[in-house]
């Protein structure tokens, strides 16, 4: 990810994260999700960026509505479950579990200047397998193939989650 996908704002993505972090609305967070592969891998087309979050708040609400309310403040816009800025969807999801992990043992960044956290190869391919759809198995696959990978800590972390990687 040195050059930035056209359409892409994730220099103010990042931003926005490292201001809720500030704030105190979140504790923490990491680039997950397709961007967070595109760092490892060739570049493919994603729609959203998914930011993944241990709250503050640990109710039910995962402070989400703060979380609303604060970017909608410095003029993000809420248009289904994503919040836009420059009409650049995001998802603001919080982590737990596996997901939780990730975040705290996301890699430290920057991008643009600005530093940042995203998920390791080894989180990724797990939370893929996890979740099982066709294109996080292609996930799996290209990560597999083009990224650096900790085999002992990929194959730790499958084994605590119970889970397991597709075969070909």
């Amino acid at each position: 990810m040195s050059e930035e996908s056209p359409g892409i704002p994730l220099a103010d993505v990042l931003l926005a994260a490292n201001e809720l972090v500030s704030a105190g609305l979140i504790e923490d967070y990491a680039l997950g999700g397709a961007l967070a592969a595109i760092y490892y891998v060739e570049p493919f087309t994603t729609y959203d960026a998914d930011i993944l979050f241990v709250a503050t708040d640990k109710t039910l609400s995962a402070g989400i509505p703060a979380i609303y309310s604060h970017l909608q403040s410095k003029g993000w816009r809420v248009e289904r479950e994503h919040l836009l800025v420059k009409d650049f969807p995001v998802q603001f999801l919080a982590a737990s579990g596996l997901t939780e992990e990730a975040v705290r043992n996301a890699k430290p960044m920057e991008y643009e200047g600005v530093p940042a956290k995203v998920f390791r190869p080894e989180y990724i391919i797990a939370i893929a397998a996890s979740v099982g759809r066709h294109k996080d198995l292609a996930r799996i696959e290209q990560l597999l193939e083009q990224a650096k990978i900790d085999k002992a800590l990929l194959d730790d972390i499958l084994r605590r989650y119970n889970l397991k990687l597709p075969t070909p």
